[in-house]
């Protein structure tokens, strides 16, 4: 079933606009509250059988589509175009948070980003060669998760002092048991095969209080993906996601002692409950020097991650720089120290 939202007013289609939040008609300028849309796909059944081929409604086109795909674009018309029958039943999103980054500003951010490269090539700054720039909602799992942690470790406690002729050191032994209890609430980890976790990671934080109820209109205009993933078998990533905060938590309830060796340590990590949700990334493709590099946009804060090239000239201008500063820095303390310059 393919998704296609019309202008009440002049019949054009209409896409989500992330400066109103609403539909918007870019004919006649006419904007439709989303919230007034309403949402069948939670309670609708979905077959296995997936199709890859769609008729658009607009203009009768065949759209070609990966099994993945759950939101597009038609690529002879352009009319934003939602499949929702990869949206129904058990892969219907509980939440989304909206963009509310539009094209126009990604692009001016991504410009003003390569500007404030350091190391970067003068060619790179410029930012003229932007190949795409793809508004894209991701598929995530946010766990809650519960961390039961059972800690026994002796600790020592040492004193040095002198009496008289004699230096003494003093080692106190201590038997310490810790008991905790860690909630973590909403722990992303992106569901998609396709995307780069690395990168999906480094987009964080969302601003989770900007999710809303799922509802289509929301990727009207965007390209949307189904989960590849379940939450069973993303659990292990979002256990492996808090495990340095937990050893961290740990090891703060054990300060004050000059050595703490653990003879016993049990961490139980359960998920309390976990959503699938959508959540905003523009994907930046970028051809420099006969190389395409792909960067990622947060489209709520803005946040630009990515590996952009470096100029070997500029790094080595940098290190010589910091050389010539150091054997300064090192003749002035000589100098100051009686030593001269030679």
């Amino acid at each position: 079933m393919i998704l296609q939202y019309k202008c009440p007013s002049c019949g054009s289609d209409m896409s989500f606009d992330p400066e109103s939040g609403e539909l918007s008609c870019q004919s006649c300028g006419k904007h439709e509250n989303i919230e007034n849309y309403p949402e069948e796909l939670r309670t609708a059944s979905f077959s296995e059988d997936e199709a890859n081929e769609y008729h658009c409604e607009n203009c009768g086109a065949v759209l070609i589509t990966t099994a993945e795909t759950a939101a597009t674009s038609c690529g002879f018309c352009g009319a934003g175009v939602v499949i929702a029958d990869r949206l129904s039943g058990h892969l219907a999103p509980q939440k989304v948070i909206p963009f509310t980054i539009s094209k126009e500003e990604a692009i001016k951010a991504f410009q003003k980003w390569c500007r404030k490269g350091l190391l970067t090539p003068k060619g790179f700054m410029t930012a003229d060669r932007i190949k795409s720039i793809t508004g894209m909602y991701i598929p995530f799992w946010l766990f809650d998760l519960n961390s039961k942690v059972q800690v026994n470790a002796e600790c020592t406690k040492v004193r040095t002092y002198t009496q008289g002729d004699y230096i003494y050191t003093e080692t106190n032994y201590y038997d310490a048991f810790r008991d905790i209890n860690l909630e973590y609430v909403k722990v992303p980890v992106d569901a998609s095969e396709k995307m780069n976790d690395e990168l999906m990671d480094k987009l964080e934080p969302y601003p989770y209080d900007q999710l809303k109820d799922f509802k289509t209109p929301y990727l009207a205009g965007y390209i949307a993906e189904k989960y590849n993933y379940t939450d069973g078998e993303l659990l292990p990533r979002a256990k492996d996601k808090i495990s340095g905060y937990i050893e961290s938590y740990i090891s703060s309830t054990l300060t004050g002692y000059h050595s703490v060796n653990y003879k016993n340590k049990h961490i139980d990590t359960r998920n309390m409950n976990s959503d699938y949700v959508l959540l905003p990334v523009w994907m930046v493709s970028y051809d420099y020097n006969h190389s395409e590099y792909t960067f990622a946009m947060n489209g709520q804060t803005g946040k630009i991650v990515g590996k952009p090239p470096i100029s070997t000239g500029k790094v080595a201008t940098w290190f010589s720089g910091i050389a010539a500063g150091t054997f300064l820095a090192l003749k002035c303390v000589s100098y100051l120290l009686g030593g001269g310059f030679w």
